[in-house]
């Protein structure tokens, strides 16, 4: 089975480009009708629960009940996607669409990506990602985020936030549903500041899933070069927001303790 559906996005590649590169501060896009409609239907089928093998869903400060998953069985279909997802095919396509002049490199541990799935009380604050890869100490260029959440209500949260936070700015740019099938691609640098962080509020049985892949170039240009980081955290929603993270931290703290018992 063909995931991507590559037909389609080279047919738009011209004006996509063109889109993709006059977003600023960073340059984003989101692009429905990612997949082929019958492989998301599968995947959405075949997706794990987060009670179904192993899921990393550490506690954090600024992160709360978003569970991650990595690891896959050779040639099942989350392996499969992630190949198609990191294979030759579709990073020529990312590095016509961006303009990159480094060549793209995929990362196959996934590191920080694979499958992401949050439950109800989830968030995930504003921020920039790390910068520089902690193993093969590449630099981070692209997200690809492809969400699988089927009839997602406004009421539910779980919206991707894209902050400008240029210059002295705090400007929502722009806040995108989290809808089946729906893949969003944007450059990571210093101001690529995003994330989900209002609280989810969905009913029981549903959760917030995606896959999620990122791309790197062994160099960057000097203009964007800073000191390796790791993710810088940034409070969007002011006194509410202080008091969501301290609730989570006591949390992560509680967590600890439990686990060193």
């Amino acid at each position: 089975m063909r995931y991507i559906n590559l037909d389609s996005l080279n047919e738009q590649l011209n004006s996509l480009r063109v889109e993709f590169i006059g977003r600023e501060p960073f340059r984003f896009i989101v692009l429905d009708d990612f997949l082929y409609s019958d492989a998301a239907e599968f995947l959405l089928k075949a997706y794990p629960e987060t009670s179904e093998g192993v899921w990393d869903h550490t506690t954090y400060i600024d992160q709360q009940n978003k569970f991650q998953k990595t690891r896959f069985k050779e040639g099942d279909i989350f392996d499969q996607v992630f190949r198609e997802l990191n294979s030759a095919a579709f990073l020529a396509w990312l590095q016509q669409l961006t303009t990159i002049e480094e060549p793209l490199v995929a990362d196959d541990l996934l590191f920080g990506g694979g499958l992401h799935q949050s439950t109800n009380g989830a968030f995930l604050n504003v921020h920039v990602d790390y910068n520089v890869h902690p193993i093969i100490k590449h630099h981070r260029r692209l997200n690809v985020m492809v969400y699988l959440n089927k009839n997602w209500q406004a009421n539910y949260g779980g919206y991707l936030e894209l902050w400008d936070l240029t210059e002295g700015k705090s400007q929502l740019m722009d806040s995108i549903a989290p809808a089946f099938n729906r893949c969003v691609i944007f450059e990571t640098n210093e101001v690529s500041y995003h994330g989900h962080p209002k609280k989810l509020n969905v009913p029981d049985g549903i959760t917030r899933k995606s896959l999620a892949t990122y791309y790197y170039t062994q160099t960057r240009p000097i203009s964007e070069q800073v000191p390796e980081h790791n993710t810088i955290f940034v409070n969007t929603e002011g006194l509410s927001g202080q008091v969501k993270r301290f609730k989570s931290g006591v949390k992560a703290a509680l967590e600890r303790i439990n686990k060193q018992k």
